[in-house]
């Protein structure tokens, strides 16, 4: 019995030498990776190649001593991914998203025959896509969106029966996608080359294309055409179908947050976001004392928190009424940020839902707001200079056009954000524009027009015809971007009875239109900027944001045409259309009260007759 015992126990000491030795090589080829990495904030200061396993090194989930999940996403990260990745046997999620590392994609992907998740998008690979991504048999996402990828599409991917969502855009691919993928979510949009039937994009050669030529029988097209009618009530059928569906699947799911296990496949796929514990969030924010909150509006309160690797964050506590208008802001946000992607938008990184807590986890935004920094008294920056000197307010408001520009013209469906303003504008360690806060956002369509809904925002900040109607659009964004731009020129509120106790108007559009039309502007900009600033610049913006500003949406750029502007490029001209036309209103003035008009200038109209929501 005794030598039974022996043997037993030989036998787990071998066993357990033999999972060491696996935690070993996992941690040596880590660390490679670490060493390949340029690491600007030491956020990898914890993997150190000495330590026996990986697992207690921060961003690496492990589950019996084998890593299963290396999270670096959002950590400004550079330099190129060591081939070594490749040895982590048992990895299911690899996500290095939102960061700058360049160089090709190492073909050693291919031999992590266990991954599900693979998110590199936001980075700066050149290359290829390696053929060998067609043997991980397991993979669900595969998400390589906004790099500098080139070629074609690996028909091996075809060997891939569970792909869920395989995501190329924005990058140089070119070439026909292989028509035996299967993927229930394909977006190849930003790769003007690349073609297939999966893309929406024919090929050359493709069939179903109406001959131009007059020969032939007109029986012959006619049965053309009809086979291409009959195609296209198919699809339009199998559409309408699925939209159907998705709408039932979710009446279904009455607990959609409520943290499924990673297997379950009615798991809602939201980007691998971490999901925090709520003793986690307690622990972070010093039990949500009063003394970490950073921020409060109409949906809960903002507390800067502290993790255990020592990354500050910005917890953001939904109120504990649950009502449905906060669970909505809920879901909208976590559905929307998670998928919206650009340096000028604020990244959700986690999320936390309990029976009685929703709670999401965002970067924090060291120097605050744009409109904190407006209303602080001396507002500079880490280095001690002036933090919002002109120059600074020129990249926020470039920035934030950029930011505004991606949710209406690159995301599917199309984001409208609905509470533009300096207050919802956050600026990270350099000053750069991130425009925050979606909780009031709508998806819309690409075909629909506007959303009509129950008026919220923020008086000053609400395009009229919204308030008048209740019917949103990009360009009820485009409105709120210029008052926003009004508020960085003038380091005013938007909506302040100070000004009507100096005689002035209530609504600083109308007190800046006033000024403009006197040829004032020195009296509009900030004092604080103590008159170091570039006179034509500040004219140049003014005049774009009267310019977004105008009564009628028709007449508002859009945001992408804003960008343009403020680079540079089509503002002289835009302008002098601006300025005819308000020759012509100025003359229609002058003969008497115009009828049959359809947006009231004046911005002061039916303030008290809408109830607004609380601040945010």
């Amino acid at each position: 019995m005794r030598q039974l015992r022996v043997l037993l126990k030989a036998a787990w000491l071998w066993a357990w030498a033999l999972r060491l030795a696996s935690s070993n090589d996992e941690g040596d080829a880590l660390y490679s990776v670490r060493m390949s990495l340029v690491d600007p904030n030491n956020t990898l200061r914890s993997w150190d190649q000495t330590m026996v396993t990986p697992c207690s090194w921060s961003y690496v989930d492990c589950v019996d001593d084998s890593v299963i999940r290396v999270n670096l996403g959002v950590q400004g990260l550079s330099g190129i991914l060591d081939p070594s990745i490749g040895e982590l046997k048992n990895l299911q999620f690899l996500a290095m998203q939102n960061n700058f590392i360049t160089g090709p994609l190492p073909d050693s992907l291919g031999r992590l025959a266990r991954l599900q998740s693979l998110d590199l998008y936001q980075n700066n690979f050149t290359g290829a896509i390696p053929s060998s991504l067609g043997g991980l048999v397991e993979l669900k996402f595969l998400r390589l969106f906004n790099n500098s990828l080139s070629g074609g599409i690996p028909s091996s991917l075809e060997n891939i029966t569970s792909l869920q969502v395989l995501d190329v855009g924005f990058n140089n691919l070119s070439g026909r996608v292989p028509v035996g993928i299967k993927v229930e979510q394909f977006r190849g949009l930003g790769n003007p080359f690349l073609c297939g039937a999966i893309t929406g994009n024919p090929c050359p050669g493709d069939p179903f294309i109406l001959p131009s030529s007059s020969t032939g029988s007109s029986d012959s097209k006619k049965k053309v055409l009809g086979g291409v009618v009959a195609c296209v009530v198919l699809v339009a059928a199998l559409a309408l179908y699925l939209v159907y569906y998705k709408q039932q699947r979710s009446k279904r799911k009455e607990k959609f947050f409520d943290v499924p296990a990673e297997d379950d496949p009615e798991m809602v796929p939201l980007g691998q976001l971490r999901k925090f514990s709520f003793w986690e969030l307690q622990v972070a924010t010093d039990n949500f004392s009063s003394k970490n909150i950073v921020g409060q509006g109409g949906f809960g309160k903002v507390y800067k928190g502290c993790l255990s690797d020592g990354t500050t964050v910005a917890v953001k506590r939904l109120k504990e009424d649950h009502s449905p208008e906060g669970e909505h802001a809920f879901q909208t946000e976590v559905e929307m940020i998670s998928n919206a992607v650009h340096r000028n938008l604020l990244r959700l990184q986690g999320f936390c839902t309990t029976p009685s807590e929703r709670i999401l986890v965002y970067p924090y935004m060291p120097n605050g707001s744009v409109a904190s920094r407006l209303r602080a008294s001396t507002p500079r920056d880490s280095k001690g200079a002036p933090g919002l000197g002109w120059s600074t307010r020129k990249r926020i408001a470039l920035g934030a056009a950029r930011g505004l520009s991606y949710l209406h013209d690159h995301c599917d469906p199309k984001i409208i954000h609905r509470d533009v303003k300096a207050a919802n504008v956050l600026l990270d360690e350099e000053y750069e524009a991130v425009v925050g806060d979606f909780g009031l956002a709508k998806l819309i369509n690409y075909k629909d027009t506007h959303v009509t809904t129950a008026v919220r925002g923020t008086a000053g900040h609400i395009a009229p015809e919204y308030l008048s109607t209740g019917k949103s659009s990009e360009k009820t964004d485009v409105y709120g971007y210029g008052i926003m731009l009004l508020e960085l020129i003038t380091g005013q509120r938007a909506f302040d009875f100070q000004r009507l106790a100096n005689d002035d108007d209530l609504m600083l559009l109308d007190w800046v239109k006033r000024l403009q039309h006197e040829k004032k502007l020195e009296q509009l900009v900030d004092a604080e900027l103590k008159r170091s600033y570039n006179a034509r610049e500040v004219e140049e913006v003014i005049q774009v944001a009267l310019l977004c500003t105008q009564a009628s949406p028709s007449d508002r750029p859009k945001m992408s045409e804003v960008v343009h502007m403020l680079e540079g490029d089509g503002l002289a001209e835009r302008w002098e259309q601006w300025e005819k036309l308000e020759l012509v209103r100025q003359r229609e003035l002058a003969l008497g009260p115009i009828c049959n008009f359809e947006w009231v200038e004046d911005s002061t109209v039916n303030m008290e007759a809408v109830e607004l929501s609380g601040g945010r």
